[in-house]
């Protein structure tokens, strides 16, 4: 199993300074459901928000097709570059919606990097430099429920919403089960290494020869498949996102901060064009 060996403790390792995500994710581990071989070899799951119905025989890679003509994005400006990506609000309509409503309200303008973790990804939209979220922040952005699907996978560029809470009645603790939420603050994945070790790992592991592939070509952090809420993929600016996410960084006991101010100037939400994209522009 992947969170038995030890590629994935490097990347329980990489992410424990996060004091309240990583103990979520320390729970994910002890409980396997970080495990790809389980996520992908099971093909039936508890139907609750901690878990999905997994059919490898039907999974459809969409984040690895470029967008189409008219399809939903989101401009992300920073003091380091541009990033696009597509969103997908078909796959999590909540959390799209409460992403593009702030957005579209100005919510992240002059917000920031608070966090830059050793080349695998960053995480942005916070009102302080510290990642922590003012007072008046409404609980109503914040408590979005985490929404999964077969589709969605954390590769290289995938845009996703870290768990911020958890949350079980009486009868949950007893029996299993419970909520998971996220919120406003969004994070853009790069990449863990694929060395020829992990790369064979991944390939034993999964049930799926086609995902595993997709993760050994295009990269990603394996570890953190159907964890988190996935609201979108960079099509534009993985340049960007490598480094954002490489940023000399200091942990303030919760969170890796950059060392040097990097901000979200603002994001836009508007339609894909294709005659809008580097590739046409570097053609005229």
């Amino acid at each position: 199993m992947l969170s038995e060996n030890g590629t994935a403790e490097k990347v329980l390792l990489m992410t424990r300074n996060n004091h309240l995500i990583r103990n979520i994710v320390l729970i994910a581990f002890i409980m396997g459901s970080l495990s790809l071989s389980l996520m992908l070899l099971t093909k039936t799951r508890e139907h609750n928000n901690r878990s999905i119905t997994i059919n490898p025989a039907t999974i459809e890679l969409v984040q690895l097709d470029p967008p189409a003509e008219g399809d939903p994005i989101a401009i992300v400006e920073t003091t380091l570059g541009t990033v696009k990506f597509r969103l997908y609000p078909e796959y999590s309509p909540n959390a799209v919606e409460n992403f593009v409503s702030l957005a579209k309200s100005g919510y992240y303008d002059d917000t920031y990097v608070f966090e830059s973790m050793n080349g695998a990804y960053s995480s942005m939209g916070a009102p302080n430099r510290d990642g922590s979220l003012n007072v008046s922040s409404s609980s109503d952005q914040e408590k979005i429920k985490r929404e999964l699907h077969q589709d969605l996978w954390p590769f290289r560029g995938t845009v996703c919403l870290f768990n911020n809470s958890f949350k079980r009645t009486w009868k949950q603790y007893i029996f299993g089960g419970g909520t998971y939420y996220c919120g406003s603050r969004f994070t853009l994945l790069n990449s863990v290494e694929f060395t020829d070790e992990f790369a064979e790992e991944v390939r034993e592991s999964s049930a799926s020869q086609g995902l595993a592939e997709a993760f050994i070509i295009n990269g990603g952090i394996p570890n953190y498949s159907q964890q988190f809420t996935i609201i979108g993929q960079t099509y534009e600016g993985l340049d960007v996102v490598d480094a954002l996410a490489s940023l000399e960084s200091k942990s303030n006991g919760e969170y890796n901060i950059p060392i040097e101010e990097v901000k979200v100037i603002s994001v836009k939400i508007d339609t894909y064009h294709a005659e809008n994209t580097e590739a046409a522009s570097e053609k005229k």
